[in-house]
């Protein structure tokens, strides 16, 4: 089996290309070292030429609503065009939970992905990833203000990256689902007490201030929002111990 990461050169692609290995498969890395553009389709048709698999694990260059959509658009679409011509047998994509009932930020963005791998004729599989422990990280520095960190109340399943990875390679090697499936942290905790362990952790100074209308990638979103379903797939790895391996 040979299976090509796009997105390969980021923290979650290259966690992705080691969890594939260890299964033993082939594993080629899409890049613009390569002279693969995923934006205008330069080298894609080439790179997928003899492929298996493709696992789409790339981010847009910003979370703003316009800019990711239009990336997305171009970039997995071309993917997609080019595994449909090259023949490739399964397509996963890493997507994020809520992307399905999140109508503002980031998630839509996610959602047009998601909608371009279920229109197009490649067999697919869509994994959907909590927020990752890093992303926790990020939203508290974006959220520094001179009162305080302004985070919202929002109850979350953070999960690692390796977990994530993890699950990705593993539906990689598989059937394709042609569904989705959510993966998520062995534990649930309210955003503001995330952070506020975090800056503990850090030893930052700083007070966590509780702002029902702070954003949390572009979107306003209600408490229970990015909590995946029962079914969800849960990780091994908690954010104590995440903390303290840092």
């Amino acid at each position: 089996m040979r299976v090509l990461v796009a997105g390969a050169t980021g923290l979650m692609g290259s966690r992705t290309v080691a969890r594939l290995r260890d299964h033993g498969v082939e594993v080629g890395q899409l890049s613009r070292a390569q002279g693969v553009d995923l934006r205008t389709g330069d080298g894609v048709e080439q790179a997928l030429r003899a492929v298996d698999v493709v696992v789409d694990v790339t981010d847009a260059p910003s979370h703003e609503r316009r800019v990711s959509e239009q990336f997305f658009t171009a970039a997995t679409g071309n993917l997609l065009r080019a595994a449909g011509a090259a023949g490739v047998a399964h397509y996963v994509l890493l997507s994020l939970v809520g992307a399905d009932r999140v109508d503002s930020g980031y998630f839509p963005a996610k959602a047009v992905q998601e909608q371009l791998a279920r229109r197009s004729t490649v067999p697919y599989s869509v994994v959907r990833a909590s927020p990752f422990f890093e992303t926790v990280q990020s939203v508290a520095a974006a959220a520094t203000r001179p009162d305080g960190v302004r985070v919202a109340p929002l109850l979350l399943r953070p999960v690692s990256v390796d977990d994530v990875a993890a699950t990705v390679a593993h539906v990689a090697v598989g059937v394709p689902l042609f569904d989705v499936l959510e993966t998520a942290g062995p534990e649930e905790g309210r955003l503001t007490d995330l952070v506020s362990d975090l800056l503990t952790a850090l030893g930052l100074p700083g007070q966590v201030v509780t702002d029902p209308r702070a954003p949390f990638f572009g979107a306003e979103l209600s408490e229970r929002a990015l909590l995946p379903g029962p079914d969800a797939h849960l990780g091994h790895h908690s954010f104590a111990r995440w903390l303290k391996e840092r």
